[in-house]
C-alpha cells in the first residue's frame, strides 16, 4: 500500500489520457460516417472511412509520442507540482505507457468501426480478452517480479498491443479493412468529412482536457502525502463501475441514430423506412434507458462501496474516499441522461453545438475547482464534477427540446408539413 505510487500512476495516466484525447474525435466521427455508409450498403465507403481514420490517427500518434518522449517531466508538470514526491513513480510509468499510444488509437478506431456496422459483440470479446490478459500479467510483474509501477505500465502496454493486433486481423477478415488503402494518401474529398467533424469536436476535446488536467492538478496539490490523490483514484474506480456501461450506451446512440436517420427502401415491406420520425423514437427510447440505468447503476455502486473500500489497506485513503465515492454513485443519475444525450448529438452531426456546451460546462467546472476544494478537500473536487455534469445536462436538454435536428420544436414543424402535404 504505497499512496505515492498510486498517486504517481494516476498522474501519469491522466497525462497520457489527455494526450490521447487529441485523437479522440476520430472514433466519434468515424462511427457516424461508417454507420451512414453501412446503412446505404456502401462497402467501399465503409473501407474508406476506416482507413482514413487509421491514417490520420497513426500520424497524430507519432506526433504525440514525440512530445511525451522528448520531455516527460515537462508534460507531467501539468498535473504535478515541481519536486512532487509522486514524480519518481510517474516518470517511468509514463515513458512505458507512451508506447501504447499507437496501439490504443488502432483499438479505438477498430472499436468505432464495429459500432458503425452494428456489431457490438466483437469489440466486447476483444476487450474482455485484453483485460483478462492484463489482469493476469499485472500481479506477476508488479509483485512476483517486484517491478512495481513499471510492471503495471508494461502489463497495460502488452494488453494494448494484443488488442490492436486482434482488431486489425478481424477487420481484415471481415473485409472492413484494406491494407492497400491504409498506406495510400487519401483524397481531400474523402478526408474532408472526417476532418471537418473532427475540427468541431477538437474544441470539445480541448475543454475536456483542460477540465481533467485541472482536476488532477488540484487533487495532487491538496496534500503532498498522496492520500487525496489516492482517494480520488478510488472514487474514479467507483464511478467507472457504472460509467463504463453508460458510456457504452452513449456509443450505441452515436451509431444507431445516424443509421435510423437514413431513409432506405425495405424490400420486404415495400416501403421507405427510416428518417427523422423513426430516429426520434429511437432517441426517446435511449434516453429512457439512460435514466433507468443511471438510477440502477448508482444504487449498485452504493451497495458495492464496502467491497471497493477494501481494495486499499490505508485507512486514511478509505476515509478520504468515502464521500467522493458516494457522490460518484449519485451522479450516475445525471450521467445516464448526459452520456446518451451527448451520443445523440454526435449521431446527428451536432459536433459544434456539443463543443460549445462542453466549453460552458468547463468554465463552470474551473470556477467550482477554485471554490470548493480549498474548503472541502477532495470532496470539493467531486462537488465540482456535479457542477460540470449539471451544465452538460442543460445543454443536452436544449438540444433535444429547442435547436437540435430532432428537437421537439423541429419535429412539430415536420409533422405540420406532413399534414399540409396530406391535405393537398
Amino acid at each position: 500500500g504505497n499512496a505515492l505510487a498510486v498517486a504517481g500512476q494516476a498522474a501519469a495516466n491522466q497525462v497520457f489520457n489527455s494526450a490521447f484525447w487529441v485523437t479522440s474525435f476520430l472514433p466519434s466521427v468515424t462511427a457516424t460516417l461508417i454507420s451512414k455508409e453501412n446503412a446505404k450498403g456502401n462497402d467501399e465507403g465503409v473501407q474508406d472511412a476506416l482507413c482514413q481514420a487509421l491514417f490520420v490517427g497513426s500520424f497524430m500518434a507519432i506526433m504525440s509520442n514525440s512530445l511525451l518522449f522528448s520531455n516527460p517531466d515537462k508534460v507531467l508538470s501539468s498535473v504535478l507540482q515541481k519536486g512532487a514526491p509522486a514524480l519518481e513513480y510517474a516518470r517511468p510509468y509514463l515513458l512505458i505507457r507512451a508506447f501504447a499510444f499507437l496501439p490504443s488509437c488502432i483499438s479505438l478506431v477498430g472499436f468505432s468501426s464495429f459500432r458503425g456496422v452494428q456489431d457490438t459483440v466483437t469489440p466486447v470479446k476483444i476487450s474482455l480478452f485484453a483485460n483478462v490478459f492484463n489482469a493476469i500479467l499485472d500481479p506477476i510483474l508488479i509483485f512476483s517480479l517486484s517491478m512495481g509501477v513499471t510492471g503495471a505500465a508494461i502489463a497495460t502496454l502488452a494488453a494494448e498491443v494484443i488488442s490492436a493486433i486482434t482488431y486489425l486481423i478481424i477487420l481484415r477478415q471481415r473485409n472492413l479493412l484494406m491494407f492497400s488503402k491504409l498506406f495510400k494518401l487519401p483524397s481531400w474529398s474523402k478526408l474532408s468529412p472526417l476532418l471537418k467533424g473532427g475540427a468541431a469536436l477538437q474544441l470539445r476535446n480541448v475543454a475536456l482536457n483542460l477540465t481533467f488536467l485541472s482536476v488532477a492538478r488540484v487533487t495532487q496539490s491538496i496534500d503532498r502525502s498522496g492520500v487525496a490523490a489516492a482517494a480520488h483514484a478510488m472514487a474514479i474506480q467507483v464511478f467507472q463501475m457504472g460509467g463504463i456501461v453508460l458510456l457504452a450506451l452513449s456509443t450505441i446512440a452515436q451509431t444507431v441514430v445516424p443509421n435510423d436517420l437514413v431513409e432506405v427502401f425495405d424490400e420486404k415491406s415495400k416501403k421507405v423506412v427510416g428518417g427523422k420520425k423513426n430516429a426520434k423514437v429511437t432517441v426517446n427510447r435511449l434516453m429512457s434507458w439512460g435514466f433507468v440505468l443511471g438510477i440502477g447503476l448508482g444504487i449498485l455502486q452504493l451497495l458495492a462501496l464496502p467491497l471497493i473500500r477494501r481494495t486499499t489497506p490505508l485507512l486514511e485513503v478509505r476515509d478520504a474516499a468515502r464521500i467522493p465515492s458516494i457522490l460518484a454513485s449519485v451522479y450516475q443519475i445525471i450521467n445516464g441522461l448526459v452520456f446518451i444525450g451527448e451520443g445523440v448529438m454526435i449521431g446527428t452531426g451536432s459536433f459544434l453545438e456539443l463543443s460549445f456546451t462542453t466549453v460552458i460546462a468547463t468554465g463552470g467546472m474551473l470556477w467550482a475547482l477554485r471554490t470548493f476544494p480549498p474548503i472541502y478537500g477532495v470532496t470539493g473536487v467531486w462537488m465540482s464534477f456535479g457542477v460540470f455534469n449539471v451544465l452538460r445536462l442543460i445543454g443536452v436538454a436544449l438540444h433535444q427540446r429547442v435547436y437540435g435536428p430532432l428537437s421537439r420544436r423541429k419535429m412539430e414543424m415536420l409533422n405540420s408539413q406532413d399534414e399540409m402535404l396530406a391535405l393537398s
